[in-house]
């Protein structure tokens, strides 16, 4: 039956247009990740878009004399992967200037990349590492960096390394223009962090769109062919306007859908947005560049903190939420939720029944991030609501910090397998880059197998490195209002994928995370391929 189906899809699909398939990939294991999760051979992409998946001897009617074709010689290919959230484009901003740990599980090596982008600069430029790390993730020795290891990497320039949004280390020259000098290399708090980012200055608008177009590259390597962004703390208009202008360039290499970002603290800020809500107007864009809802942070008082014992939720300020949230589903905007804590998540939960009561939230895809806490009555009320659930892989740095705060409750923080079986929609992400890496891979390797990148168990509720894959590429595209386009290797749909080293289905569980992308395609078009 398997076969005969997979022959007849090709032979549908090569009836439906007389055209030959521009390129043809054939001889691999190609993991569809459709309905039926079939895995196929060959693959036959038009323009931007898949024409048929199939047997060899299938696809291979759609070639012409000017078809490309690529023998894949075994490998695999998957579904590009799909960021259901993430800060990216803020991140941009200041790319050129950044060192990334993602990954990096050794000190020295760190310290290493670190010294090599200072030779690198010119004197007085900033390195900078803003975020997507911790000491826990060092397997040789798990610490921060001193002043004196910073000023040896970085002689000749200011540097300065973001932890989360906890603390900044520095050397002797950042420490200096920081106002700090008499620290030992540590500033600790949100503030020092905040006192970094207006330390750094503004950057130029043509440089801000290079770096965006650098940014997508590298998300391109990992495997990214898609993210839906957050905007977050420190977002601002130029950060859009990076990615509209390599948009207007035709060079983008990665689809952007974003959300509108506004985070009010007071009653009266509230009002003000109330009053323009009206004026948010998604799905203006195309399948590149997109507004498609409102979030994350709603009233920014609730905003809770991962590594906090519990959330402070008042009554006071659940009443402004509350006014907002129906002011959005009054005007029908997708609303996405930070909610990490068991308290917030049920404050959140009772505000949303109330404005359902007035005005129904079902069909607007209403969608919580991050659920570190739920449990099986808040994701019963959510399925009642036809609420989603984001997920996100901050465990495989943050584990054994979330472990001292919240210490069992962790191995099930986030749970995993619980919202697998909910009958929640749900999907996968990272919330990078300041509090997580960006690589989808870690994020599927910790799906499976509950690790942090240091190889620590932080979660028991792992699943199956099929579902997890389901669930950062299929399911998320629905995040992205994108389910018709993107999230599958079936006909009528975008040519995303990506062709991977190994063989995503058979590898050790352990060896995920290693995984990564020989070649990858957006559109049909090859935007990534390694060296060989």
């Amino acid at each position: 039956m398997h076969r005969i189906a997979v022959a007849v899809l090709a032979v549908c699909s090569l009836a439906a247009g007389a055209q030959s398939a521009d390129l043809v990939l054939t001889n691999g294991r190609i993991v569809t990740v459709d309905e039926q999760f079939r895995v196929v051979q060959a693959l036959a992409i038009r323009g931007e878009r898949i024409v048929a998946a199939g047997e060899p001897a299938a696809i291979a009617k759609l070639e012409g004399p000017a078809t490309r074709v690529i023998d894949l010689h075994g490998r695999s290919v998957i579904p590009g992967l799909i960021d259901n959230h993430a800060h990216y484009m803020r991140a941009a901003e200041y790319w050129h200037r950044e060192v990334r740990l993602d990954g990096v599980t050794s000190h020295k090596r760190a310290l290493d990349l670190i010294a090599r982008k200072a030779r690198e600069s010119q004197p007085g430029e900033w390195v900078l590492v803003l975020g997507g790390w911790t000491e826990d993730q060092f397997v040789d020795e798990p610490r921060g960096f001193t002043r004196a290891e910073l000023d040896a990497a970085a002689p000749a320039n200011p540097a300065a390394l973001q932890l989360l949004y906890a603390r900044v280390y520095a050397n002797s020259a950042a420490l200096k223009a920081l106002g700090h000098e008499e620290s030992d290399g540590t500033v600790s708090g949100g503030a020092a962090v905040r006192e970094l980012f207006a330390k750094l200055g503004d950057v130029a608008r043509d440089k801000r769109a290079e770096n965006a177009r650098l940014l997508m590259h590298d998300l391109n390597r990992v495997g990214i062919t898609a993210f839906q962004d957050e905007g977050g703390m420190g977002a601002k208009p130029e950060h859009l306007q990076a990615f509209r202008d390599v948009h207007d360039a035709g060079q983008m290499t990665v689809r952007v859908f974003y959300n509108h970002w506004e985070q009010p603290r007071t009653a009266a800020e509230v009002d003000e947005v109330i009053a323009r809500i009206g004026e948010v107007k998604p799905f203006q864009g195309d399948d590149w560049l997109d507004l498609t809802g409102y979030g994350e942070t709603v009233y920014f008082p609730l905003h809770d903190n991962l590594l906090a014992k519990t959330a402070a939720v008042s009554p006071e300020a659940m009443a402004l939420w509350r006014r907002l949230g129906l002011a959005l589903a009054r005007q029908g905007l997708h609303l996405n939720v930070h909610a990490q804590l068991g308290p917030s998540i049920k404050a959140f939960l009772d505000a949303m029944e109330a404005i359902n009561g007035e005005r129904p939230i079902r069909g607007l895809r209403w969608t919580f991030s991050h659920l570190d806490q739920a449990d099986a009555e808040d994701l019963a009320r959510m399925r009642r609501l036809d609420v989603y659930a984001q997920l996100h892989s901050r465990p495989t740095i943050q584990g054994a910090m979330m472990k001292k705060v919240h210490g069992e409750q962790t191995l099930h923080m986030p749970p995993l397998r619980l919202v697998q079986e909910s009958g929640v929609p749900w999907g996968l992400g990272s919330d990078a880059t300041a509090v997580a890496p960006a690589n989808p891979f870690y994020t599927l390797g910790w799906a499976a197998t509950g690790k942090m990148l240091n190889g620590t168990v932080v979660n028991t509720e792992t699943i199956t490195r099929e579902q997890a894959l389901i669930a950062h590429t299929r399911s998320n595209a629905a995040f992205l209002f994108q389910e018709a386009n993107l999230g599958s290797l079936a006909p009528g749909k975008y040519a995303d994928l990506l062709v991977l080293d190994r063989d995503y289905l058979k590898v050790p569980a352990d060896e995920i995370k290693n995984l990564r992308p020989l070649m990858t395609l957006v559109g049909g078009k090859i935007v990534y391929e390694a060296a060989k």
